[in-house]
Order: structure tokens, then sequence, then C-alpha cells
């Protein structure tokens, strides 16, 4: 949310980042930007090596990087192990997004048997379904449904046109972005000589304390026990986690991938952008799967796993499709010339 400060000293930023300042420590920070696109009045922050040499020329007032860069800048400074880190704190206090709402709109429908804490604010046509139960200094955006039985913890923020499905619970801090839906029935039918049938899907979902969840994402409900996604996770735009799906605690999930019913993702596990992973498949901690990979089987060790084929110039991927459509054939021929080969003549 926005703070009402405008302007911090590189000290007072550094004590909020939990770094340490080279240079003058009463440089006065205005906001922040790009090493590139950073005016006076700005902080930037340098990872990679790749933008080393824009140091030399950058016009930020005050940049943060790591030790083994203390030497290269001759700006104002804060010198923290993980600078990116340190520059997503010190955005924070800078964040000059809207407040959602600042009270309880007129328009807002609020069941009388709702327990809705203090400090809440909720925008125009927020609807509050029966025993809901909101936490205290919870925000809600406007149009956004909180159906029968949900829970949302204290300092929740969920953006205009989310829908919680019943008995939905969200932990503490949790923020969801606009469009998303969670709750919404499991895929589960059952096929009955070519009709199918719908299996009610009595379970819901829980989701843990400080976990963001992006715009557009759908989280089913269980089938009989809940969906659960852990602390900390990430989940961007347009995921579907299907029903009885579990995330591990600080787990990150791209957008576009998907998984299947009855997933078990492990703590502190990457899932990147457009990655599909087949159902009742247990994925185990610190895992990373790289962008468009197709997981059909257990994992069972930590490491960086990928499948798919990389983007080339078109006519090395024509090649490449031609030899991969010789590949039975070659096969055949390296068979039989196997089964050709004399023992004795070969020694």
């Amino acid at each position: 949310m926005s703070q009402t400060k405008k302007s911090y000293s590189l000290s007072e930023l550094a004590d909020i980042a939990g770094g340490q300042v080279k240079g003058h420590a009463d440089v006065m920070i205005f906001g922040v930007g790009t090493l590139e696109g950073a005016t006076a009045r700005d902080i930037s922050f340098l990872t990679n090596v790749k933008y080393k040499s824009q140091l030399a020329t950058t016009n930020a007032g005050a940049v943060i990087l790591p030790e083994k860069f203390i030497d290269v800048a001759d700006l104002p400074a804060i010198v923290h192990p993980n600078p990116h880190a340190a520059f997503a704190k010190i955005a924070q206090v800078f964040d000059t997004t809207p407040k959602l709402a600042t009270n309880i709109h007129a328009s807002a429908h609020i069941d009388e048997s709702a327990t809705i804490g203090a400090n809440v604010a909720m925008g125009p046509n927020v609807v509050i379904g029966k025993h809901a139960v909101i936490g205290d200094n919870v925000v809600i955006g406007a149009n956004t449904v909180v159906g029968e039985a949900v829970s949302i913890g204290a300092e929740g923020v969920l953006h205009p046109n989310v829908t919680l499905y019943h008995s939905v619970t969200l932990g503490e801090r949790v923020v969801v972005h606009s469009q998303t839906v969670i709750g919404a029935d499991g895929f589960g039918y059952a096929n009955d000589k070519g009709k199918w049938l719908a299996i009610p899907q009595t379970g819901s979902v829980e989701i843990g304390d400080d976990t963001q969840i992006g715009a557009s994402v759908t989280i089913d409900r269980g089938a009989l026990e809940n969906t659960v996604i852990g602390q900390n996770v990430i989940i961007d735009d347009q995921v579907h986690i299907g029903h009885n799906c579990i995330v591990g605690d600080n787990s990150c999930i791209c957008g576009t991938s998907a998984l299947a019913g009855s997933v078990l993702v492990g703590k502190g596990v990457v899932i990147g952008g457009g990655v599909g992973i087949n159902g009742h498949i247990s994925i185990c901690d610190n895992v990373q799967i790289t962008g468009f990979s197709m997981v059909v089987s257990d994992i069972t060790e930590p490491g960086v796993y990928s499948s798919g084929q990389p983007a080339m110039a078109n006519r090395d991927w024509r090649k490449t499709t031609v030899r991969m459509r010789q590949i039975d054939t070659l096969f055949d021929r390296v068979k039989k010339l196997e089964s050709q080969r004399n023992p004795e003549t070969d020694k």
C-alpha cells in the first residue's frame, strides 16, 4: 500500500533493507528505477554482471549492490548480499498503488451472520456470504464475492472481481488478484455407459499465510479432502491447480502452468511457465522445472528438470524434425548391423 512519507535518506533505506551504506548516508531518495532509466532522485540495483557497465553511466542517486561490486561504483550505495531482495523492500516503501478501498462502501452486501474484523475496507458491490469471517485490516476490491463460511485472515487483500467459493480458508496477509477463482468444483466425473456423472466436490481449499496469487488463477476445491497451498507461495497469472493438489511452502508456479488433480509439490519448488504436470504425481523439495516441460512421473531427487525443445532457427528445426522421423528406421538399421557382427572377426 502507498506510504505517506515521500523521501528517505540512504541510511534510512539501508536500515529498511538490512544493508550497509557506502558513501554519503544523507543522500535523499524519492523513488526507484533501473540503472538505465533512474534519475538522481532514484535508487537502483545491480545483480547481473552483464549490466555492470551501466554503473558508469547511470544517473541514479544511489545503487544497491553486492560486496563483489563495491569498488566498481563511484556513487553512494547500499551493500547487501541479496540486492534484489533489498530492492524489493525499498520499492515497497515507495509503492504508489492506489488503495482498493478505504471504508465499507454503501453498496456492499454483508450477510448479518458474517463476522467482520476491525478496519476492514470493501469496494462497491462486494458480497459477503453467510457465516463468513473477515479478519482485521482486510481490503476487498469492488465486485468481489466471498462465499458462505469463507475465512480470510488479517491484512489480506482481494483485488476486484475475485470469487471465493464456500468454505475456502485464506491465511494472514494473502493477496489475490483480479478474476481469480478459488474453490470451484474440481474436475471429478464418473462415466456410466458413456454418460458423465458429476462427483460432488465436498472438500475445500486452504491457502497459507503470506501467499500471493496472480490474476485469472483457478484453484479447484478438493473432492473429499482439501486442496492445500502452503505459506509464502507465489502463483503467477493464469495458473490452474486441480483438486486435491498440495503445494509446499515457499514454492513458485509461473504463468500458464497447470497441475492436474492430486499433484503433491514439495517445499521450495519452482515451476516454470507453461509447465504441465500429470495427475497423482509427487515432486520432492527443492526442484526446479524449466518452462514448457511436461512432467509425467514422480520426481524424487532435488535438481533442475527439463523437457521439450527450445526455439531455434526454422531451417534447423526442419532438419531436426526430419531426423527425428528417421529415428525408428535408423534404430532398425543399427539392430540389423549388430546382429550381423561376427564376434571372432570383431576382436
